[in-house]
């Protein structure tokens, strides 16, 4: 029976680091099967997913993952989750929202909210701070990928979505 588990694993940037995580995956006898891996200030991320064939490996991969925190300065979790099962769609439109404007606190906190308030899913969320060239201030951009139910009305949406916009003093698109 075929077993899925999600690790997160992140430490100090350095040449090698996706290669230390990706043989514990493969010395266990585990499939890759999707991942996303970045570098955020000095540290390396990475998530993954990844599935198991033979039975009782979760003991094993926790060894492995504290035997990478003591030999390679790198902090590995796992958790199993439940194998997705082919489901019915569930009627939604796929839109990508592009926020921007001052850095401040509460950006992600206040647009996520509003999200989940109108039953919208995030797919997936990227955001950095840049700097503005000629002030040098720092200007928050995020770009969210949204799944927005078809029984959502878009007027109504994107004015509440404006309300937020001029609350946090950000720019929100589609």
């Amino acid at each position: 029976m075929e077993k899925k588990f999600i690790m997160t694993a992140f430490g100090k940037d350095r040449p090698g680091i996706v290669a230390d995580v990706s043989q514990l995956v493969y010395e266990s006898g585990c499939n890759l099967e999707d991942s996303t891996m970045m570098l955020l200030s000095d540290e390396f991320t990475i998530i993954l997913l990844f599935s198991a064939q033979k039975g009782e490996v979760e003991e094993q991969l926790s060894k492995e993952c504290r035997r990478l925190e003591k030999e390679k300065g790198i902090s590995a979790f796992i958790r199993p989750v439940d194998a997705v099962k082919p489901e019915v769609e569930k009627a939604y439109s796929t839109r990508t929202l592009h926020v921007e404007g001052l850095d401040q606190a509460g950006i992600v906190y206040k647009v996520s909210r509003y999200l989940a308030d109108n039953s919208v899913n995030i797919a997936n969320l990227n955001s950095k701070i840049t700097f503005s060239p000629e002030s040098g201030t720092a200007i928050y951009v995020m770009e969210i990928q949204t799944q927005i139910p078809e029984s959502t009305s878009l007027d109504d949406f994107d004015k509440g979505l404006a309300r937020i916009g001029d609350e946090l003093n950000v720019d929100i698109t589609w």
